[in-house]
């Protein structure tokens, strides 16, 4: 059980700085962005479990050499039940704070969604007001406002694309149709659903710097899988038309010299334009499927030390 608490340990440290400062790193992310999505989530969801699975194993070490008979000492100690063994201070201290920790990052994630499920339902209700639907798409309302803009509200129900009249009138059928492919892709593939796990992540852990990177690649990676999904039904060149006239108001972006490389904005980073502009080749199958596997022993790890410890003492 100790030895399983410190490899526990030394891998939430390789997956709180090392790792995904490397991963943010990488260049080949935006070959394959959704493999890249693949391992954030793994490196995320092995790093929160081997921090808490360090402290609880450790914490149970003197009660049982595997974690079920260690959680049934537990249970005696609670109790009081005869033949219960005895835990130090330490032990104890361990122990809660792997259940803080647990319960922290819990009720940050229902805090977290329940705030951003009130703000869709409040920002839903002022486009009622505010917009009209359009009349080649009922999942679509036109916002009558003169600056180009255009997003997703995604939604239990009623998931919605957003277009500003500024936008519809800058942009010709073909640039709409790639706006609309974009946002499409975000509500079809319930990107949001990344995007608040990762944001509550940071929430919790604000100090840990796997979040902060994670959130920030995370949101560049979804746009790069909704510019895929866009170009399957747009060329390049429109599609990146489009979304600079979003970013920077104005469809002739690209007739000036140099505007494309002052062009880049949160939304569209000089990673996205580098990629639309000169198209690299997709990573290699078998270097996918290496990193995909990658992905996986991450989760085996950490779930196999806190499930049998005892195998390696």
């Amino acid at each position: 059980m100790l030895t399983a608490s410190y490899l526990l340990a030394a891998l939430a440290v390789v997956l709180a700085w090392p790792a995904p400062v490397a991963l943010s790193r990488a260049r080949w992310t935006a070959r394959s962005p959704f493999t890249a999505l693949v391992l954030w989530q793994a490196i995320a969801l092995a790093g929160g479990l081997s921090m808490i699975g360090a402290m609880l194993v450790w914490g149970l070490a003197p009660l049982g050499d595997s974690l079920l008979e260690a959680l049934g000492g537990l249970w005696r100690v609670i109790f009081g039940l005869p033949g219960a063994a005895g835990l130090g201070i330490v032990h104890v201290f361990a122990l809660s704070a792997a259940a803080l920790l647990g319960a922290h990052l819990v009720f940050t994630l229902l805090i977290t969604a329940a705030k951003v499920t009130r703000q869709r339902v409040r920002h839903r209700r002022l486009l009622n007001l505010l917009s009209d639907p359009s009349p080649s798409d009922p999942k679509t309302v036109v916002l009558e406002h003169e600056i180009p803009v255009a997003y997703c509200l995604p939604g239990f129900t009623e998931p919605v694309t957003v277009l500003s009249r500024g936008l519809v009138d800058a942009l010709d059928a073909e640039g709409l149709r790639a706006v609309l492919a974009h946002e499409r892709a975000h509500l079809e593939q319930h990107h949001d659903l990344l995007v608040l796990a990762f944001e509550s992540w940071h929430q919790a852990l604000p100090w840990l710097p796997t979040s902060r990177l994670a959130r920030l690649a995370v949101q560049d990676l979804i746009e790069m899988l909704a510019d895929d999904a866009a170009l399957e039904q747009v060329s390049a060149p429109v599609l990146l038309r489009s979304l600079l006239t979003a970013a920077t108001g104005t469809a002739e972006a690209l007739s000036t010299p140099g505007s494309v490389a002052a062009a880049p904005t949160e939304e569209l980073s000089s990673r996205r334009l580098k990629r639309l502009l000169s198209p690299g080749d997709a990573l290699p199958a078998p270097v996918r499927a290496g990193v995909l596997c990658v992905a996986l022993l991450l989760l085996c790890i950490p779930t196999l030390l806190l499930v049998a410890p005892g195998l390696i003492g």
